[in-house]
């Protein structure tokens, strides 16, 4: 008997271990064959709750994975990129997206798992075109998937003639809650709705379990999976938190009512199971795929209370950043032209903010360690970027207009002050990974190279900030004061320099640390030299 518990025990882990690897393989598949676009789906079709639904189907189906589409989503929120109204309407549809996976295991190909499994690695292994090698990661994840659904349900097998598994079936029969409870501690074990839903299907299959323990079991698999976005909202901003809560409310909502309406809702599966002629595991789909579907259709007028109850159980104001511009208006390009270019300049400027903040966050980054300062200057280096392309494009459509010689200068002076902010992003998002590079690997500096780094990050962001300052003002003085900045910030680079190499050879530090350091001054005074051709362009103006 003891062998066969140890061969019970391994199938079953061995198998669950190639299942979940086959999911997140066909879903890292599926999800590069679309190409790089979810957060663009998630962006751009999420205008108004009903799209967000259709958004978080179809991003869900492509990663299948519920979870992964809610931690895009929860950082999505933390960016600016989406109010958590949005949000709400992604996490539903996220819900129905995730029950495909069920609805695939009820196809029942295990037969054909090795035959997809070889074809999967012929085209990974055999084919140099990416295209090819994506279908080939998707085959291969699918054939994983039944593989290991098939090895899990061999080790399963001698489950229903285990006495205790039996008993506990029956009380899960007698006291749904008691499944509800099983069902959600197991997912939140296994970290995916997809394979206890997979175990559920086999375990239903193989008739270890009746549908009365069943359907409990997989409301609980649906509650267990919210724990992923609440792990990913830990430490996240207020708004990333509201709507990893929204994911728990949802899906426990749900489960209430469907607990108490378990009776008819038994009856009507069963129905369904001999009406459709439906196999167990594809009967298991349908509850899910129903279960999912129905609770989104009575939540989804009720998303404005959902917002307002999670607003109020986590109070605060959302600290996100606002990414989508505020001042480009598409009608003044073609009405007036010099209204236009106003518009461009206060996005830009706008833009030079962010490049302010964001590179006194990587500063503070290095000084105290915490990850908030690193999540703050990505979220403004991303916002950087998102204005870039947008103030770009506008300006490009400017360019076809009517404008004064002045007028076209300022333009393109713009157009160039862009690049060097863009470019302010950049260097201050090497500094956080070079901070992280640090931590990771345990990478030591001498306080004094710490309280280099700290003032010459100082004048760096004054520079920066006075530029800035200048340009909004044309004020030619302070652009001359940004100059001779600059060449403070050149003196410093090289004499910390030295000073260091100086630290190394008396071993006072070490050669990565070292690395690390001339990385961080070099970034800072690059970032010096783009503040300087912002103030330059402001000299250059002040000349007309």
């Amino acid at each position: 008997m003891e062998l066969d518990v140890q061969k019970m025990i391994f199938e079953f882990i061995g198998g669950l271990g190639i299942f979940l690897f086959g999911i997140k393989f066909m879903g890292d598949g599926l999800q590069k064959s679309a190409g790089d676009k979810l957060r663009d789906i998630l962006d751009k079709f999420t205008t108004n709750p009903f799209m967000g639904v259709l958004a978080g189907i179809v991003v869900t189906v492509l990663i299948q994975s519920s979870s992964g589409t809610t931690v895009i989503t929860v950082g999505l929120v933390s960016a600016g990129f989406m109010t958590l109204r949005q949000a709400i309407g992604v996490i539903m549809g996220a819900n129905i997206g995730t029950t495909v996976t069920a609805f695939i295991i009820g196809i029942k190909l295990s037969e054909y798992a090795l035959p997809v499994l070889a074809v999967g690695a012929f085209m990974l292994f055999f084919f140099k075109n990416k295209r090819v090698q994506n279908f080939g990661q998707i085959f291969f994840g699918f054939g994983a998937l039944f593989f290991g659904l098939e090895l899990m349900g061999a080790g399963m097998k001698p489950l229903h003639s285990l006495q205790t598994f039996h008993d506990l079936t029956v009380n899960m029969s007698d006291n749904p809650i008691l499944g509800v409870v099983i069902g959600t501690l197991f997912t939140v074990i296994v970290q995916s709705s997809s394979a206890t839903i997979g175990i559920l299907q086999e375990l239903f299959g193989q008739g270890a379990i009746d549908i009365y323990a069943a359907l409990p079991v997989l409301f609980g698999d649906n509650i267990g999976t919210t724990i992923t976005a609440v792990l990913a909202s830990i430490g996240a901003s207020i708004a990333a938190r509201r709507a990893a809560l929204t994911h728990v409310m949802f899906n426990l909502i749900g489960t209430t009512i469907f607990l108490i309406i378990l009776p008819l809702f038994t009856k009507f599966i069963l129905y369904l199971q001999g009406a459709m002629n439906l196999n167990p595991e594809m009967t298991i789909a349908f509850a899910h795929g129903i279960f999912n579907t129905t609770n989104t259709i009575i939540q989804f007028p009720l998303i404005g209370l959902l917002a307002l109850a999670v607003t109020k159980m986590i109070p605060g104001e959302d600290a996100f950043v606002e990414t989508k511009p505020k001042h480009l208006d598409p009608i003044f390009i073609e009405q007036s032209p010099s209204i236009a270019l106003g518009q461009a300049k206060e996005e830009v400027l706008r833009m030079g903010q962010f490049a302010v903040i964001g590179l006194q966050e990587a500063g503070e980054y290095l000084k105290t360690k915490q990850p908030k300062h690193a999540e703050t200057a990505l979220q403004f280096e991303d916002a950087i970027n998102n204005l870039d392309r947008k103030i770009t494009d506008y300006l490009v459509l400017l360019a076809s207009s009517s404008m004064s010689v002045p007028e076209s200068e300022e333009h393109s002076m713009l157009l160039n002050t862009i690049r060097d902010i863009e470019r302010i992003g950049d260097h201050f998002e090497n500094i956080v990974e070079l901070v992280d590079y640090n931590i990771s690997n345990k990478v030591k500096m001498t306080n004094d190279a710490l309280e280099d780094l700290r003032v010459m990050c100082e004048l760096t962001v004054s520079t920066v900030k006075e530029a800035m300052i200048s340009l909004e003002n044309k004020d030619r003085s302070l652009a001359e004061k940004v100059v001779r900045k600059e060449e403070q910030i050149d003196s410093m680079e090289r004499t910390l320099r030295k000073q260091h190499i100086m630290r190394i050879n008396e071993g006072l530090c070490t050669g990565s640390a070292g690395i690390v350091f001339v990385d961080i001054i070099s970034n800072l005074e690059r970032i010096g030299d783009h503040a300087v051709n912002i103030a330059e362009a402001v000299i250059g103006d002040g000349k007309h």
